[in-house]
């Protein structure tokens, strides 16, 4: 989250780079301009929005997001106001139908009509650097993974059709202590254990528990 300063001024950026506010709470019910937030705590996967989208760059490369995180316009990052942090969002442009995976680690925009707030790179994706705004569907595509997901390397640990049991072997797995996350591609809901800090350790993990699976970097 970005515009907001100590003592309430906000700061507007043209191009579409929405109103920001820094330093606010990002799972716990925040106000901003006398409007009320509540973040969600969970969300399932294949929950759909549409909206505006805008992008934000230059004026906040290098500075803190609203989870801590050092905001990098390169990155494909996104801003929303109530979207758990760390869920991987699919943004798909109406106008021209081009799409762009980001994941959540912002809160914003804070512009009417405005639903999310993506990185430069991610804008340039979808046509937004030339337009600075224009209309979106969001799909969310994974649930549960926390910010660890775009970290390190995760495991792929199983694939189903059904979510159901997507959740329960990821909650199999949260039950000894691991960070999951459950992503959807093409009606298939892939099932990662998430977070590991080197390749080496991911693969101690699978030895450990025994898991045939895939071995994958980041998101």
């Amino acid at each position: 989250m970005r515009g907001l300063i100590k003592g309430g001024i906000l700061v507007i950026f043209l191009l579409g780079c929405a109103n920001r506010s820094y330093n606010s709470p990002t799972n716990k019910p925040y106000t901003i301009h006398g409007v009320t937030y509540n973040p969600h705590k969970d969300v399932y996967v294949g929950w759909t929005q549409e909206g505006l989208a805008s992008w934000y760059g230059p004026n906040f490369h290098g500075k803190l997001t609203s989870n801590g995180e050092v905001y990098n316009m390169y990155a494909f990052t996104a801003a929303h106001k109530t979207l758990p942090m760390g869920t991987i969002v699919k943004v798909t442009n109406l106008n021209n139908g081009k799409s762009v995976i980001v994941r959540i680690n912002d809160r914003g925009p804070f512009v009417r009509n405005r639903i999310i707030d993506l990185s430069y790179v991610a804008g340039k994706v979808i046509g937004l650097d030339k337009t600075g705004i224009a209309p979106v569907r969001l799909k969310v595509l994974g649930i549960g993974m926390g910010d660890v997901f775009a970290r390190g390397y995760k495991v792929q640990i199983g694939a189903f059709t059904d979510i159901k049991k997507a959740k329960i072997l990821a909650g199999r797995f949260e039950a000894k202590g691991y960070h999951t996350a459950i992503i959807e591609r093409n009606g298939i809901y892939k099932v990662y254990v998430v977070g590991f800090k080197s390749k080496h350790d991911a693969l101690l993990f699978m030895r450990k528990e025994m898991i045939r699976g895939f071995v994958t970097k980041g998101l």
